[in-house]
């Protein structure tokens, strides 16, 4: 994550909608993937959705998602025929906002979900929307019975499947996250993971590999045509092989080949945003775009480590409670290579 900046000068989060130093309205200008300050109506005062002006001019609308509901900090330019900013256009389902405490939940999944679309768009990879493209991304963020009376025997997964990732908003209620996290034995396990990892099922799939890659995919991960519904049901059964930590960056990677690859997307994605967050606030000379795969492992395992020094000095777990192996190595290598394939016009 890059560095933003009021147009006072005071530096401002990727989800803030007013600075706290100059009381502007902000907006995040995902076409410059800058943060806008803004004049609307009558001042900082007038009401969202009106027409607003950047310092220069420049005229913008807040996402309808902002006006109504108050989950969303995008920005719209004002000859947009779109009602919703950029990102927001790629939702299918959204939680039902009549409902209590939907409203929280659904703002921690935008959070998200704009942070995994910085990321792809930094990288320059091809993101469009499903409703544009029938070969797009579309998102569905969905209830069932386990938080809801209103749909019981109801069962949503967080999943991948033809172009949609389904996520249970269970997984923006931090207690509940937190108690699947201790049932699953997961040391990690975020809303921003769940979304890099999915998106790594549909850039494989949006990529329509050729033999070669597939060859190398089948060399690294394994054979992806392996059942996946029976190698989940004996890894959610069984567990993990003992000697998982070998080959795999995590526990559910060892699951089947697809998840492997997806939770090395995952990482790589992970690792480049953290680099990129670190280089912007000096704490590393350099960033991801300036170093070849094998400096961006070795920055990051420094940096991880430091990470996870700090958050047990102030009494919490690991930043990054992982470890890169060798295996893991080629993985992300492949990881990147894939990503190389995908920003080349086809």
């Amino acid at each position: 994550m890059k560095r933003l900046f009021c147009r006072c000068g005071n530096q401002v989060f990727f989800d803030s909608q007013q600075c706290l130093h100059c009381g502007a309205r902000l907006g995040f200008d995902s076409d410059q993937l800058i943060m806008r300050a803004l004049t609307c109506g009558d001042g900082d005062s007038g009401r969202l959705g009106e027409h607003c002006e950047t310092v220069d001019g420049e005229p913008f609308r807040h996402c309808g998602n902002r006006v109504d509901f108050d989950v969303c900090n995008w920005l719209v330019p004002q000859h947009s025929d779109q009602r919703l900013c950029f990102a927001c256009q790629f939702n299918r389902t959204v939680p039902n906002q009549s409902l209590p405490g939907n409203q929280q939940r659904w703002r921690v999944l935008e959070e998200g979900k704009k942070r995994l679309f910085f990321t792809l768009m930094r990288l320059g990879l091809p993101l469009v929307s499903g409703w544009r493209d029938p070969g797009g991304l579309l998102l569905d963020f969905v209830e069932d019975g386990r938080s809801r009376e209103e749909y019981a025997e109801t069962f949503a997964s967080t999943g991948y499947l033809g172009g949609v990732i389904t996520i249970n908003t269970l997984e923006a209620d931090s207690v509940a996250r937190a108690a699947a996290r201790e049932q699953l034995n997961e040391r990690y396990r975020t809303v921003l993971g769940h979304l890099r990892h999915e998106s790594g099922h549909y850039y494989w799939a949006h990529l329509n590999p050729d033999a070669a890659l597939r060859s190398e995919f089948t060399d690294l991960f394994g054979d992806e045509r392996e059942d996946y519904a029976s190698a989940l049901s004996r890894h959610y059964a069984q567990g993990p092989p003992p000697n998982w930590r070998e080959r795999y960056i995590s526990a559910y990677a060892s699951a089947h080949p697809s998840e492997d690859w997806a939770e090395t997307w995952g990482h790589y994605l992970h690792i480049y945003d953290a680099l990129e967050t670190a280089a912007a606030h000096d704490v590393i000379p350099w960033g991801p775009d300036a170093l070849d795969m094998d400096g961006r492992i070795a920055q990051w395992r420094e940096l991880s480590l430091a990470l996870n020094e700090l958050n047990r000095s102030v009494g919490h777990g690991d930043a990054y409670p992982f470890v890169i192996n060798s295996e893991v190595e080629r993985k992300l290598a492949f990881a990147d290579r894939v990503i190389a394939r995908l920003q080349t016009p086809q």
